[in-house]
């Protein structure tokens, strides 16, 4: 009879290089993943925020509006006031005719903490006409 050669025992596990390998693909792949989701969360903040402006921006105008209608006299400019926390609100009130004003709100998120709304942290800007009603 012929001998048989003697099988060595039966692969187990992996090697160095497969492991390096599977890694380096893992980081490959993962990478990406990690800065798409970290991109999507920077877009989600700046959404919210200019949400939050909208909704503030809104607000300030029809407290105006409302006010105006008995106080049409008043002086609504105010260059800049918290509201809200850290986010910031600028009014600019000006004659647009003889019974007429116009109203410019400004609101945005105080990002530098300096208290003053600077042309960068402006989200939402809204304009309207008030009347004099009598």
């Amino acid at each position: 009879m012929v001998a048989k050669a003697v099988k060595s025992k039966a692969h187990k596990g992996f090697t160095l290089t497969e492991v390096l390998v599977a890694a380096m693909l893992l980081t490959l792949v993962m990478v990406p993943i990690l800065k798409g989701l970290t991109s999507a969360h920077s877009l989600d903040i700046k959404i919210e925020r200019r949400m939050r402006s909208l909704t503030l921006a809104e607000a300030k105008l029809e407290d105006i509006r409302g006010r105006s209608i008995y106080n049409y006299g008043l002086d609504f400019n105010d260059p800049s006031s918290s509201i809200d926390g850290a986010y910031l609100c600028r009014v600019v009130d000006t004659s647009a005719g003889v019974d007429l004003r116009s109203i410019l709100v400004s609101v945005g998120y105080d990002e530098n903490g300096n208290g003053a709304l600077e042309g960068g942290e402006v989200e939402v800007t809204l304009k309207t006409l008030v009347a004099k009603r009598w």
